[in-house]
């Protein structure tokens, strides 16, 4: 029987920092996984961001400036390409699987909007692993990273922080995850976008409130999904 996780677009960005507002996009992945996870289609990008890489984010994902600006695509270009992709995949009714969705996905609407481009507007259907995880399993101790997720539902990370690594794992966490929990996951994509909505706002209030009773009275979680 086929199932809503069968046939994935996926999508990571490695960029020059957290920021989503001011930060650039150094490499992309946009690939597409059959039911076994296998990568059918896959289209990498090394970007020129127009800025310096910071020292840290070079630690992450290994990408200096120097190298970006040698081998990199102007960036308004691969945005455009990027953004382009991405609504192909929607377009042809697949989900955009994308790991902490709101970070990859504001940060490339910035992008888009920094260079004129016309951006994804309320990207839909999503499918984002850390929300769901954190929604099915809601106990389980530990980090939620995608390394840590992976290891815990079996799917093998070697390049962690490779945006083509880090998409593909992310894609195979959501079908083993959809695997694991398909009772109590919903049978259709538009309910399973709009359960994640809910689901994404809740987690944020409660993070919020964490905040709040301890280290910081005005702390405010934007509780926008899986765009801001």
């Amino acid at each position: 029987m086929s199932t809503w996780s069968d046939h994935l677009a996926v999508f990571d960005l490695e960029t020059t920092g957290i920021d989503v507002e001011s930060c650039r996009i150094v490499s992309a992945t946009v690939a597409v996984l059959d039911a076994s996870g296998t990568a059918i289609e896959r289209i990498d990008w090394l970007v020129d961001p127009g800025v310096e890489i910071p020292a840290g984010a070079t630690n992450v994902h290994g990408i200096t400036t120097e190298y970006a600006v040698q081998h990199g695509r102007v960036a308004t270009e691969a945005v455009a390409e990027i953004v382009a992709a991405l609504r192909a995949h929607l377009a042809d009714g697949l989900p955009i699987v994308a790991y902490n969705a709101p970070y990859d996905l504001t940060l490339l609407n910035r992008e888009a909007v920094r260079y004129g481009i016309a951006p994804l507007v309320s990207p839909s259907p999503v499918v984002d692993p850390l929300v769901i995880d954190k929604a099915v399993d809601k106990y389980r101790k530990g980090k939620r990273t995608l390394e840590v997720t992976s290891a815990f539902y079996g799917v093998s990370l070697d390049e962690a922080h490779d945006a083509g690594a880090d998409a593909i794992a992310a894609g195979r966490v959501a079908q083993a995850i959809h695997r694991a929990h398909r009772v109590a996951l919903p049978t259709t994509l538009d309910e399973m976008h709009a359960l994640q909505v809910t689901w994404y706002r809740q987690q944020a209030e409660s993070f919020q409130e964490y905040m709040r009773r301890g280290r910081d009275p005005e702390f405010l979680a934007d509780t926008a999904w899986p765009q801001r």
